[in-house]
């Protein structure tokens, strides 16, 4: 079986094009680095690298045990902090807004699963508003929301615009008030849309509702009205609005962790896998 210790070294200076860097990643030396690879080269009998004074690269054997590599080094992580979970049980309630439940919330929910077997999740999806009431009355543990604007409660885990969506056939009419579509309840998206507008000279009516973002967003995909959405809930056959069409400027959203007063335990390690999965590398956290 191949040394995990080698196939981490081959990945890093994969990774890194070069030994030096490699090493610093690893926290080792050049040199170090250098022999495990000697030694990852000898065990599979084939040269994984050609190096010249200027430049490392992958042979074409080299190539195919990366991926293999990395596949085992990630198996050989997950098995580690199984083994390394408190074991966790009972019952965590947990409430996210619909923006979050069609992101990153299902594989977050599986690896949460996977380290705690013995904990089971209630899921809850709402607007902010209401999740964070439920939070305070008790009746949620854990609620990943976006944060009312002005306030500071919660753990901010990212930042993102929050834009005027509308068809790409949509077309403003002279004359006639701007059509919107917003949330039916009390949302931060809603009144931050509305707090823009009122500040604005332009005429403007609210010609549908939802309690969903699916709801709002099938309206703007209709051509029915424009709707404020966040940026990454923008898909094909919207376009953003800005203010080359005369509409007003939307702060950016804050999403943020929320926790009941003490919590226990299972619902302190839901967040954290949360907050872990959210601030992955495809998203700008703050």
């Amino acid at each position: 079986m191949m040394d995990f210790e080698l196939l981490r070294a081959f990945v890093a200076v994969a990774d890194c094009s070069g030994f030096h860097r490699a090493a610093e990643r690893l926290n080792s030396t050049q040199s170090t680095v250098s022999q495990q690879i000697k030694r990852l080269e000898l065990e599979v009998k084939r040269p994984l690298f050609r190096r010249t004074t200027r430049s490392v690269a992958l042979t074409d054997d080299g190539e195919m045990l990366l991926s293999d590599a990395r596949r085992l080094l990630q198996l050989e992580e997950a098995a580690r902090h199984r083994l390394a979970a408190p074991r966790l049980s009972g019952l965590v309630r947990l409430g996210v807004v619909e923006e979050i439940a069609g992101g990153s919330l299902p594989s977050s929910l599986g690896r949460f699963a996977a380290l705690h077997p013995g904990v089971k999740l209630e899921v809850q999806t709402g607007v902010s508003a209401e999740l964070i009431s439920q939070l305070d009355a008790g009746r949620l543990d854990v609620v990943f929301a976006k944060r009312p604007l002005g306030t500071t409660k919660g753990r901010l885990v990212w930042r993102e615009p929050l834009v005027w969506a509308a068809a790409d056939t949509f077309d403003f009419i002279s004359g006639k008030a701007l059509p919107l579509a917003l949330y039916r309840e009390r949302s931060v998206s809603r009144e931050a849309a509305l707090a823009a507008l009122q500040d604005g000279d332009l005429t403007w009516e609210i010609v549908y509702t939802s309690p969903s973002l699916m709801g709002v967003r099938a309206a703007a995909l209709a051509g029915l009205a424009i709707t404020p959405l966040p940026a990454s809930a923008v898909i094909a056959g919207l376009r953003i609005l800005g203010t080359e069409e005369g509409l007003p400027r939307l702060p950016d959203l804050e999403f943020a962790i929320y926790e009941r007063s003490r919590p226990d335990k299972a619902a302190v390690a839901l967040a954290a896998t949360l907050q872990a999965f959210a601030e992955g590398p495809s998203r700008s956290t703050i």
